[in-house]
């Protein structure tokens, strides 16, 4: 690619250029901001967001997210859905004013009528008559491990869910969907479990001290150096929790004169970092590699507010896989952005890390890209290790300086030996060091299922969201009426899933949130697509437009293909 064709991408000229630079049809190409666009006879009718074809200097292999447009009619429908539900609500709570209708919801005493509210009005107002609704889809009690199959303890209620009492039955083997087993260590027998209860053993279950006091085991520097390896870092630190990982290290990275670039499907805990460090904050169109870089320029062209001194520091901070989206951040190039301004770069790899890449490693690995091109490696031991906590890996004067700076660091008590030994067990098991192939098979196994079940979905008509090979599979459901029923319907037939409204997502964007794990087997997913066609048939939520889905072999697979 020559100079001035790089430069016409970089300023959005690349809609009508395939990837070897030859220019098109308009018609032949998906209009959005991406650097390269996907053909029109191989995209889904009424996507929008994000396809990118092969990429010679960027990309390996086609990268293809889908997020299909929400139907017209739907969107009008579900509007009015919330409307009717609100207008209901405010009758309601006329009704409860009056005391017509019973008042579950706790109130201010007379005495604190001319206090601050403890909460805003309208979250008040949506709890009390949206959620409680469909509050039986939430905080099941579950009494089993929560692997591939669980079970869950039978409740009922009798007030409109505003409380729950137990009926003493169980509902047994219910394939559990919806926790982020991605490679199915959440189990109680095998290698892991046997290292653990041995750790406990050692250490016992509490350390009842900071790791910079009493609390440092040997198991937590020997966890932290395997982390370092694995990730392909200098250095590694581990914190015992996920949210804390990101909300309270991201204010130790950054400060008052500083500039954070935030995608804008950031999890609450990178926006909770962002907003307790004090920098200024700029959010920029999800996955928008154009909407990133006039950021970026402006940034470096005027400088601070007013003083319009340069920025101390610009970071950009994304997210391996998106949550609630299921999208695969771009990180080919974003790091092409911020090598180009200079920019420091923060990875959220929560879900990402064990769940992509031929070795496991996250999306850093999923693409083929060097480490050290991140400046900043974020991840949790929560969802593919089937452990608790999170890391941050990268150059060791980075790791140096959060062990003196990090409130998560300093005042948190230090990981449970047990949680510590399952971590390093599972590491060393996607690693291949415990002399087996479990590990390799799992990531296979993991990627082979993905691909099947979200190929699956796609035949049978429902819109899904986010990339091919992405475990988090979002299928959309808008209506708010469907939320409770979507989740109801599939418990009756043993099947348990997350369902997922505003003010989670957009408010005509509600979904269902599939996580797929290498722990399913074939048998599982059928049954389960069984059962979602069935309910989706019976809510009617086969909305999607597409022609026919797209094949895809897996990122596995893939890769080997590549190899060839």
């Amino acid at each position: 690619m020559t100079e001035s064709s790089a430069n016409k991408l970089l300023n959005g000229d690349a809609c009508h250029l395939t990837s070897n630079g030859k220019k098109t049809s308009k018609n032949g190409f998906v209009k959005n901001h991406c650097l390269f666009q996907q053909p029109q006879k191989y995209r889904r009718p009424r996507e929008k967001n994000q396809h990118v074809t092969h990429n010679p200097s960027l990309y390996k292999k086609p990268f293809v997210e889908s997020f299909e447009e929400t139907p017209l009619l739907v969107a009008v429908l579900t509007y009015m859905g919330y409307g009717i539900l609100t207008i209901f609500g405010y009758l309601r709570d006329f009704l409860r004013h009056w005391g017509i209708e019973r008042c579950h919801v706790a109130r201010e005493r007379e005495e604190q009528k001319d206090f601050v509210p403890l909460y805003q009005d309208f979250e008040n107002f949506y709890t009390r008559n949206l959620y409680m609704r469909i509050r039986d889809n939430w905080n099941r009690p579950i009494c089993s491990v929560p692997g591939a199959k669980m079970d869950l303890v039978e409740r009922v209620s009798h007030d409109y869910n505003w409380t729950f009492k137990h009926t003493g039955k169980v509902v047994k083997d219910v394939i559990n969907m919806g926790s982020y087993n991605y490679l199915g260590f959440a189990e109680n027998t095998g290698a892991c479990a046997d290292a653990a209860v041995e750790a406990t053993h050692k250490y016992g279950v509490g350390v009842g001290s900071t790791r910079c006091e009493m609390g440092n085991l040997d198991i937590h520097e020997e966890m932290e150096q395997l982390v370092a390896r694995f990730l392909g870092v200098e250095s590694s630190m581990a914190f015992g929790m996920g949210f804390a990982t990101n909300s309270m290290n991201i204010p130790a990275l950054t400060g008052k004169g500083c500039l954070i670039l935030s995608d804008e499907l950031n999890h609450a805990s990178l926006v909770l970092g962002a907003r307790l460090s004090g920098s200024t904050i700029r959010v920029f169109k999800h996955n928008n590699m154009q909407s990133l870089e006039k950021l970026l320029r402006d940034a470096i062209v005027h400088g601070q507010p007013r003083t319009h001194r340069p920025w101390k520091k610009i970071l950009i901070v994304v997210e391996g896989i998106y949550s609630m989206e299921g999208s695969i951040v771009r990180l080919p190039e974003i790091i092409a952005l911020k090598k180009r301004y200079k920019a420091y770069l923060y990875l959220d790899e929560a879900h990402s890390i064990g769940a992509l890449g031929p070795n496991g490693r996250g999306v850093v690995d999923y693409f083929g890209l060097d480490p050290k091109d991140v400046d900043i490696m974020m991840g949790t031991f929560t969802k593919s290790f089937g452990a608790a906590g999170g890391y941050i890996g990268g150059k060791k004067e980075l790791i140096d300086y959060l062990r003196r700076h990090s409130h998560s660091a300093l005042y948190a008590t230090s990981m449970s030996s047990p949680v510590v030994q399952q971590i390093i067990t599972s590491m060393r098991i996607i690693m291949g060091e415990d002399g087996t192939t479990l590990g390799a098979d799992r990531l296979r196994q993991l990627s082979e299922n993905t691909t099947y079940f979200r190929r699956k979905l796609h035949e049978m008509g429902f819109i899904i969201y986010g990339n091919d090979d992405s475990p988090v599979v979002p299928l959309m459901l808008y209506m708010p009426a469907k939320i409770g029923a979507f989740g109801r319907e599939m418990l009756k037939r043993n099947i348990g899933t997350v369902v997922v409204g505003f003010p989670a997502t957009p408010i005509i964007e509600s979904r269902a949130r599939f996580c797929v794990s290498a722990a399913h087997t074939r048998e599982m997913l059928d049954t389960a697509l069984q059962a979602i066609s069935e309910v989706g048939d019976l809510l009617q939520l086969r909305y999607s437009r597409h022609e026919q889905p797209l094949t895809s072999l897996g990122w596995m697979s893939e890769e080997s293909l590549l190899q060839d």
